[in-house]
């Protein structure tokens, strides 16, 4: 058996190794590249809210929380933090971040729409990253989306969904918002009295 499937994974181990692949390149790592070895799951969690949870505590240090979001990957409807020598599943209770902020702009022909997430990262809504908003099947309340990287997506935070809903459009039969020439539906016209 292999040392890798001899060793209990651990928060250390991976922000260790992370770091040191980091040293070798700028931005995000290359995770995409990386198929290593599963070792097991790791007791970490990331809450609805956005917060980092490793063994039960929330991880308060901004910077590690960073660090892990970097090497998240999804792979079949699950989560899991890579380096090029292990892969580790962890727990991601709705989405794995919070977008808590965005930007309007226009460039000249279209609007567009940049969300910032709680750990940094910038996306901008069109084509490649849509917005989407799933209903509660019971409540019926919404919860609103942005894809960031890689099949990861943000919840947008309900400030911000407050703010899109402001500059929000009728469009086909649809009130919802326009980012980089694309359209994003959040709901009927007809359900908010119009059409």
């Amino acid at each position: 058996m292999s040392r890798q499937n001899t060793v209990t994974p651990s928060a250390d181990g991976i922000a260790a190794a992370v770091r040191a692949a980091k040293t070798k390149s700028r931005g995000l790592p290359p995770v995409h590249l990386w198929n290593p070895p599963f070792c097991g799951d790791l007791d970490m969690r990331i809450a609805r809210d956005g917060t980092w949870f490793y063994l039960g505590t929330p991880i308060g240090r901004k910077e590690l929380v960073r660090l892990f979001s970097s090497v998240l990957k999804r792979e079949d409807g699950k989560y899991f933090l890579v380096t090029p020598v292990e892969k580790v599943g962890i727990t991601v209770d709705d989405a794995p971040f919070v977008a808590v902020d965005f930007e309007a702009a226009d460039d000249g022909a279209d609007q567009i729409l940049t969300f910032e997430t709680n750990v940094g990262d910038f996306t901008v809504a069109g084509p490649d990253n849509p917005i989407r908003v799933e209903r509660d099947p019971e409540t019926g309340e919404p919860s609103p989306y942005v894809h960031v990287r890689a099949g990861l997506k943000a919840l947008i935070d309900r400030k911000s969904f407050y703010r899109l809903v402001d500059i929000g459009a009728h469009h086909d039969g649809w009130f919802g918002l326009w980012s980089g020439g694309a359209f994003f539906p959040v709901a009927p016209s007809e359900s908010l009295g119009q059409g």
